[in-house]
This record gives C-alpha cells, sequence and structure tokens, in this order.
C-alpha cells in the first residue's frame, strides 16, 4: 500500500482524497461553469461517488500512476478543489486541475499548482510536466504563464466535451526551468 501524501503551500494544504470529499466536490465535477473548462462533462452525483472511489483505490496502489489530491484552505478542511499529476512516459507528468467557483481568483489554484509542481521536480525527480488548457480558459492559462511553462502548440480536436470536440492549447515546464519553489512550500508528510 502506498503511504499516504499531504502537501503543504502558502495558502493551501493538498490531501488524499476521502469519502466524505463527495459533496463539496460536486460543486466542482457538477458545476457546468467548471466543467465547461474541463476535459469531461459534469458529473452526476452517483458518477462522482464511483469517480472517488475510484481515485481512493488508485491512491493506494504501487506504484502510483498518478497523484490526484484533493486542495483544502490551511484553515478548513474542506474540498475546495483538485490538482493532479498524471505519470506518464519517462519522467513525465500531465498536470490538470480544478476549483469550485466560490473560490476563483482567490490565488488557491496558483498556490496548488506550485505546490504540486514543486513536489513532482523535487520529490518525484520530474523532468517534464505538461498542461493542456482549453483556448477559452484564460484563468488556468494565466496560472501555468504565471509558473513559467512554455506554449508549445495546439492539439487539434484534443478533446470531445459538452457534446462536441475541442482543441486544447499545450503548455511544458522542464525540470531546469523551475525556480518558483519558495520557503514552506511542499513540506511533505508521507505516512498512513
Amino acid at each position: 500500500m502506498a503511504p499516504k501524501v499531504t502537501l503543504t503551500g502558502q495558502r493551501v494544504r493538498l490531501r488524499e482524497f476521502r469519502t466524505d470529499d463527495l459533496d463539496a466536490s460536486m460543486a466542482v465535477v457538477g458545476d457546468n461553469r467548471v466543467t465547461g473548462f474541463l476535459s469531461f462533462d459534469s458529473k452526476t452525483r452517483d458518477q462522482q461517488t464511483e469517480l472517488l472511489a475510484a481515485a481512493i483505490d488508485r491512491a493506494q496502489q504501487e506504484p502510483r500512476t498518478e497523484y490526484y489530491l484533493a486542495v483544502t484552505p490551511h484553515d478548513d478542511d474542506r474540498l475546495i478543489g483538485f490538482v493532479r499529476l498524471g505519470l506518464n512516459g519517462v519522467k513525465a507528468a500531465k498536470l490538470g486541475g480544478a476549483f469550485a467557483v466560490d473560490h476563483w481568483g482567490c490565488g488557491y489554484a496558483t498556490d496548488a499548482t506550485r505546490t504540486m509542481i514543486t513536489f513532482g521536480f523535487a520529490t518525484l525527480g520530474l523532468h517534464r510536466i505538461t498542461a493542456a488548457i482549453g483556448p477559452d480558459n484564460a484563468a488556468s492559462v494565466a496560472v501555468v504563464t504565471r509558473l513559467g511553462f512554455t506554449y508549445e502548440g495546439r492539439l487539434r480536436d484534443h478533446v470531445h466535451t459538452n457534446g462536441a470536440w475541442r482543441d486544447s492549447e499545450l503548455f511544458s515546464l522542464l525540470d531546469h526551468e523551475w525556480k518558483h519553489a519558495t520557503p514552506g512550500d511542499s513540506l511533505i508528510s508521507e505516512g498512513s
């Protein structure tokens, strides 16, 4: 069984998902205002129950194929979003994340993304992290650009969501380009 991971950023904490995250997670994956920017359609409560259970199971597998973590503010353990590194290829991962609308524009996404990137490079030993973002998702493009990602190009008809094909803009960051770790980021606690 893989050890549990908790990461601490400046404003947020990243922790493993729990079954009691269902209600809070619906504010993310069940909200069309959020999923309109993502690579999947909004989920029903039953679908999210299954997906949450599957994410909890995958977190216990060794070796891990992903680090899919709930994001909470420091002063509250309630899920406000998620961030994910899906491991693929040699020392490479795909980055993703989403936040409940009530928490947009608060700096949580930038902090959670920074914390996860630091974990990917410093702890997992990754060489490359990519992010594929919908062209209309200006907020996510701003986050990865602020954190030093380089635009690589457009992936045509990359995902099918909300009944249509959608392009994605591809961004990447290499380990030697990562300079945004700050004191206090990614204080890692692994244990059962």
